[in-house]
């Protein structure tokens, strides 16, 4: 019996010996795993914190920028209704200066038609005759004849700003 146990007490300390070699390595394998992992973790939330900084320094960037367009956005919307509101007194301007220009134009033109006709007064010189149509001198002389003549131009440029 002493031998069978000797021989099963040496083996079995063999058998130990090799679990616990098994063991060891193991657990060294499990520490380097375990190292490894946390360095991966460490180096991966290194790249995360670097990729939030780039994407807030973008963001950052981005905002600057947006303000910039918006602030020349609106200086570029008020000299466009200034341009605006000073066109549409230049169109109010030249419209009545064409209504002046016209109205001009006919007085020449009659001016000129009767230049061909003979001029027939009054003892007080009062009244023209020309191709036997009667013409008052008092009609040229009244205001409200040739309103649209001498009217001012109203257009203002403060009238367009809202």
């Amino acid at each position: 019996m002493a031998s069978p146990s000797g021989t099963y007490s040496g083996s079995s300390s063999i058998h130990n010996s090799s679990e616990d070699n098994l063991q060891h390595i193991m657990d060294q394998r499990k520490r380097k795993r375990m190292i490894s992992n946390r360095e991966s973790a460490r180096k991966s939330r290194i790249r995360k914190q670097k990729q939030m900084d780039d994407l807030l320094a973008q963001l950052n960037q981005l905002r600057t920028e947006n303000y910039n367009l918006l602030t020349n956005m609106n200086v570029v919307t008020q000299l466009y209704l200034n341009i605006e509101a000073e066109n549409s007194v230049l169109r109010a301007q030249m419209g009545e200066l064409n209504h002046r220009l016209q109205a001009l134009n006919d007085i020449i033109n009659y001016m000129n038609c009767t230049e061909n006709t003979v001029a027939e007064f009054d003892e007080n010189d009062n009244i023209y005759a020309y191709n036997e149509q009667m013409i008052n001198e008092e009609d040229f002389l009244n205001p409200w004849s040739l309103l649209h003549v001498n009217q001012p131009i109203m257009a203002s440029p403060d009238i367009f700003m809202y």
